[in-house]
């Protein structure tokens, strides 16, 4: 562990036992697809089966004459909803699109777009239903890659224009967005080069591959009163999508959060919890809906497919003059692609004075995408980091080295035109080439030893807690984040921070929308640092009503009294004290109580940083690559759970190692994804990777009281260059496409077809 100067604290930077760990471990969580309630009906969807195809007529009759068919819905039942800019969670995007998303309309945009859906007395019974929908399609061309898309003469997912710095594209185009950022001048820049690279790099889209599957529940009463169950990383973006897609007031929608048995970006939108609600409004009963995995793969959103090139220049002794890039990212059926966030951090941990990104969000036919961490920037970092990598081998440098020497640091251009603050990237740099794991050697014909560094932004948003006192001085805190990487703890453990008592004191809870004030969705990294602003400042207010109370019950006044420790203390006569738990006891006696809030927006956002060294072994025979060994050295401003912290860094690392070996979306020529299970889709499993070794670097936020940086979303954007630039170590043999299976690895390096 490296650690840089910082403060020393009780309880932050200790390990306790996670709150909700007990319930986990037993099986009492409550999960999405626990909720049971009186009387309630199983629902499916019908799914589109082809890609692209015009919707002429849908005939249910047949469907609803089932016995058991309590109601059917298509998208004639949704309302027409105003083509206005939604909050999606990690971005934000049309509701209407959403929408149609959530239900198709005139026509299906992908192979498993939803077109209609039954809710039964059983599932069964759904299911039999389902299959008594008759559909008239008029099937259409489909468009399966990005590059195909931007076309002129591509076949036409939506009749719309292209938007851009320059205004609206005179022609409709699947180019639903271009981007552009540029500083300095490359002309100059490139002029200056003694080296240059130029390389083009695709991927393929890749599922987050969270666990659970999606489950929603809902009711819609007689009053108008909606409630949904649902597993999902926001409740209050949840409410506000269906609140929007449903055209009911916002008031009248309460969401209620199950445990979540994971994410990653991938539970931020609405898919079945309008569909349930409709059902339940019509069938006057409460409605669940679950969906089974190739559901999750064919009808929910994995991250983009893209193609990116890049060309780079440096002079011999090493320094960066230029960078020109050029992204291009499939969204999916309906805009939103994350590649400005994958323009704006692949550069991120570089000094670069010359620079033009231009950034295109493209649809295809396929599951329009949805956040999946660090959207955007681990493809992007793909193709810079195996750019920066070669740049270093042509002019000699150690690869690391030649990081260090055109890092960004303190007052360098950030991603969006504005000087960083405190970072950590040189610290990171340096912690990879110190350790044990660089230093050793690496031998063996086929073995390689690949760096990547990777930026995140990280994000603030908005979060309310609530907090109070209970007479036996434990604390509650009510917040409304759902709690994926335990963050229930890592608050807990900034309140017990500020008040001067134990973790176990505090007694988390994460509440429905009605119960908390607002709170974004988790996700950006923000959690532990945007809710850990509200915590604390929830915990100073308590602290100035118990000195208050204190001042009351010694006869003083609030002047003379401080907090310290845990305790209000008189300033002159520390013999005049209460304990915490002391004045709790004292203050119930008194018939009183205290309750505190925090709400903040997340002001003074910390971005980060990572590096990472991995080793590998190349079997010319099947063109396996095994992971030997990796290391993953990242900032965290402060690591409020250590092993916390770890563990998102190791799972960060593990998911990248499965996008770079093994993950993408296989599709046939008509779009039909042909890998749609678990079985067929290759995930890593225990058997595929190493131990991680993760090397904490503390360089504290300025901008959070306890110095926080978001940590989860950072660990997945080296790993797929890092693990590229290995590969190329072991073989001689640049990879620029993604995964790098074996088949791949075989064509590409040993001639074998």
């Amino acid at each position: 562990m490296v650690i840089e100067e910082r403060k020393t604290y009780r309880v932050i930077g200790t390990r306790p036992i996670r709150h909700d760990g007990i319930d986990k471990v037993t099986g009492r969580a409550q999960y999405g697809a626990d909720i049971r309630l009186s009387g309630m009906l199983h629902a499916r969807t019908l799914r589109s089966p082809h890609a692209h195809a015009l919707i002429k007529s849908i005939d249910a009759s047949k469907a609803l004459a089932l016995p058991g068919v309590k109601a059917v819905v298509t998208g004639a039942d949704f309302p027409e909803v105003a083509d206005s800019i939604e909050d999606m969670g990690e971005a934000e995007g049309s509701l209407r699109d959403l929408s149609a998303n959530v239900m198709a309309r005139d026509k299906a945009l992908y192979r498993g777009h939803a077109v209609a859906a039954v809710a039964a007395t059983s599932v069964h019974v759904a299911l039999e239903a389902l299959a008594l929908i008759e559909v008239d399609y008029e099937v259409l061309p489909a468009v399966l890659d990005v590059r195909d898309a931007m076309r002129s003469d591509a076949p036409l997912l939506h009749e719309r224009k292209t938007a851009s710095i320059a205004g609206e594209s005179e022609k409709p185009s699947n180019v639903a967005k271009h981007d552009q950022f540029a500083w300095g001048d490359l002309e100059d820049g490139f002029g200056q080069a003694e080296v240059v690279v130029e390389r083009e790099f695709t991927t393929e889209m890749v599922h987050q591959g969270y666990i659970e599957p999606h489950a929603s529940t809902a009711t819609w009463n007689s009053d108008g009163q909606i409630t949904i169950w649902t597993s999902t990383q926001g409740a209050f973006t949840i409410r506000s999508q269906a609140s929007g897609i449903l055209a009911q007031p916002i008031s009248r929608v309460k969401v209620i959060p199950t445990e979540i048995g994971g994410g990653f970006g991938g539970k931020t939108l609405v898919y079945m919890e309008p569909v349930a609600a409709i059902l339940a409004r019509k069938s006057g009963r409460p409605v669940k809906m679950q969906m089974d995995r190739t559901e999750v793969f064919e009808g929910t959103g994995p991250t983009s497919g893209s193609y990116i090139r890049i060309k780079a220049g440096a002079t011999k002794d090493g320094k960066l003059t230029a960078v020109q890039s050029y992204l291009a990212y499939e969204a999916g059926a309906y805009p939103g692609s994350p590649v400005t966030a994958g323009a704006m951090t692949h550069v991120a941990p570089y000094d670069i004075p010359n620079c033009l990104i231009d950034a295109y969000d493209v649809v295809v036919n396929k599951p329009k995408v949805a956040a999946y961490r660090a959207p955007g920037a681990p493809a992007a970092a793909f193709a810079m980091e195996q750019v920066i990598d070669e740049l270093a081998e042509k002019v000699g440098s150690d690869p690391l080295q030649f990081r260090l020497l055109n890092s960004s640091k303190e007052g360098t251009r950030g991603p969006g035109g504005r000087p960083f603050k405190a970072i950590g990237h040189e610290q990171c740099l340096r912690a990879a080439f110190e350790s044990e794991h660089y230093k050793s050697p690496l031998e063996g014909p086929t073995r390689g030893r690949g760096v990547a560094s990777g930026f995140w932004f990280n994000a603030g948003m908005r979060s309310s807690v609530t907090v109070s006192i209970n007479p036996d001085g434990t604390v509650n805190l009510i917040e409304g984040s759902t709690d994926i990487g335990g963050t229930r703890t890592s608050l807990a453990m900034q309140l017990a921070e500020t008040l001067g008592i134990t973790a176990e004191d505090v007694k988390p809870t994460v509440v429905d929308t009605d119960s908390v004030g607002y709170n974004d969705v988790t996700g950006g990294s923000r959690v532990t640092f945007a809710s850990g602003m509200a915590v604390y400042e929830a915990g100073m207010d308590m602290r100035r009503q118990l000195i208050a109370r204190a001042a009351e019950l010694m006869g003083a006044e609030a002047e003379e009294l401080e907090y310290r420790d845990g305790a209000v203390v008189h300033k002159t006569d520390e013999s005049k004290r209460y304990s915490f738990k002391q004045l709790c006891e004292r203050i119930f006696e008194r018939g009183a109580t205290v309750v505190a809030t925090g709400s903040v927006v997340g002001r003074g956002v910390g971005g980060a940083f990572a590096t990472h060294v991995v080793d590998v072994e190349v079997d010319p025979e099947t063109g396996k690559v095994d992971i030997l060994r990796y290391t993953a050295t990242q900032d965290v401003g402060t690591a409020i759970h250590p092993a916390y912290v770890e563990g998102q860094i190791q799972g960060g690392v593990v998911q990248g190692i499965g996008w770079a070996l093994n993950e993408e979306y296989y599709y046939n020529e008509p779009g039909q994804m042909l890998n749609a299970s678990f079985l067929d889709y290759r995930m890593p499993t225990s058997l595929d990777v190493p131990m991680i070794d993760a090397v904490i670097v503390e360089v504290p936020n300025p901008g959070h009281p306890y110095g926080v940086r978001g940590v989860g979303e950072v660990p997945i954007v080296p790993p797929l260059a890092a693990i590229a630039n290995a590969v190329y170590r072991a073989t001689g043999v640049r990879q620029q496409k993604l995964p790098m299976s074996p088949r791949r690895i075989l064509e590409t390096t040993f001639g074998l077809e």
